[in-house]
């Protein structure tokens, strides 16, 4: 249940704070985006740090547990690296592009 919870006030946030940077409008100046977008970008990069630190005690946990299939477990966290930090690149170059 907590989990849930936690889940729905995230996405709620991230619906708050990403519909000022993608709003159309002219009210906007260019430093308004510029902290939207830095607040975008500093949660995609926390959040990507949280991500990378639990698939890296997950993948230590499993080799740990049976060192013979560290190979498997080994190329399978790698691929989760590199998808998790593909969000944080994402939110980058979206943070340019509304500049």
């Amino acid at each position: 249940m907590r989990l849930k919870l936690m889940y729905l006030l995230f996405t709620l946030s991230a619906l708050c704070l990403a519909s000022p940077l993608f709003a159309q409008g002219g009210g906007a100046t260019d430093f308004s985006t510029l902290k939207m977008g830095g607040i975008a970008m500093g949660i995609a990069s926390g959040l990507c740090g949280i991500g990378q630190g639990m698939a890296t005690k997950g993948a230590a946990d499993g080799i740990a547990r049976n060192p013979g299939a560290a190979n498997n477990i080994r190329t399978a966290f790698i691929i989760g690296l590199v998808l998790i930090e593909s969000l944080a690149l994402y939110t980058f170059v979206i943070v340019f592009l509304k500049l």
